[in-house]
């Protein structure tokens, strides 16, 4: 069994798109002559066409956070889980006839998607998370570094009047202590099918509610070792879980990464000002922004697998 190691890591595998970039030469293959390619318009209007699968995303988390429901002192939860998307019939991993990665609809039948991936990804995500944590570290890293947290947490779940499917997460800190009750609304999930990876992702958008801890028995109990990275306004947990439905089953060793956006009240407050035409541009277009950027460390996570 593999467990979560903090910093320092080995060396990262870079597995994203090559950027090299070989200029045409003059048509002569044995010439040693080359063109320098002059700065290009972004188009022939002078704008960049607008990335309709990042809009298409920010629109799903836009529309499924208004109008919530009016919970006292509850958080909204937007992030992005790693895993397969997998035909229900077959259990085995989707295949479309498309060529890169894809938006699937909400409506899709006969799909279901399973966070979880293998213990050697698993090692490799620790790897390649510490290494960019020790680098960060540095003094002439180019960006903001990272930070992490070594937790040991239980998840206990209760059903909530009755009903195991609308739990209650009972989860108590193992070094400290601390137990938070929640229950968990699911408000909405948008699955992306990414061929030429590994792995395919899933966008969440959930309600936490915080409740009272519940009487009787839990039905089931979920062990996290969590290495949990923070950068900017967003956390990457890598998580080997363990997880136990009855007292007679054997336990199910899972791996899991997630990105979430750190801060429900930024989420919102952005959400608001998206398109409001009485603030200034900067802060119309700042919701888009911060899912453009959640969007881009999915992609990345994913073409690293």
């Amino acid at each position: 069994m593999s467990r979560a190691s903090s910093p320092p890591p080995q060396k990262r595998r870079r597995d994203d798109t090559d950027s090299s970039f070989r200029p045409p030469s003059n048509g002569s293959p044995s010439s040693t002559r080359h063109e320098v390619l002059p700065p290009l318009s972004l188009s022939i209007l002078g704008v960049e066409p607008l990335d309709e699968f990042i809009k298409e995303v920010a629109d799903f988390v836009h529309h499924t956070i208004t109008n919530l429901p009016d919970y006292p002192n509850s958080k909204v939860e937007v992030e992005a889980k790693i895993g397969v998307v997998l035909d229900r019939t077959t259990k085995q991993r989707l295949a479309l006839p498309v060529c890169v990665e894809t938006i699937l609809p909400q409506d899709m039948q006969g799909v279901q998607f399973e966070s979880n991936m293998t213990v050697h990804q698993h090692m490799h995500f620790n790897k390649l998370l510490n290494e960019l944590k020790e680098r960060s570290s540095q003094p002439n890293y180019p960006s903001t570094p990272l930070s992490y947290q070594h937790l040991y947490l239980v998840d206990s779940f209760y059903p909530h009047d009755g009903n195991e499917r609308d739990k209650i997460r009972v989860t108590r800190n193992e070094r400290t202590k601390e137990v938070e009750c929640t229950r968990k609304l699911r408000l909405g999930d948008l699955n992306v099918y990414s061929p030429r990876r590994q792995v395919d992702w899933r966008v969440s958008v959930n309600l936490e509610v915080p409740v009272q801890h519940p009487v009787g028995s839990a039905f089931s109990t979920r062990r996290k070792d969590r290495m949990s990275y923070a950068h900017e306004e967003f956390l990457i947990d890598l998580t080997q879980v363990t997880m136990t439905t009855s007292p007679n089953s054997p336990p199910q060793l899972l791996h899991e990464l997630e990105v979430e956006i750190a801060r429900s009240e930024l989420l919102l407050g952005t959400a608001a000002r998206r398109g409001d035409p009485n603030v200034p541009e900067h802060e119309r277009s700042a919701f888009d922004e911060l899912i453009r950027a959640f969007v881009n460390n999915a992609r990345i996570l994913v073409r690293n697998a």
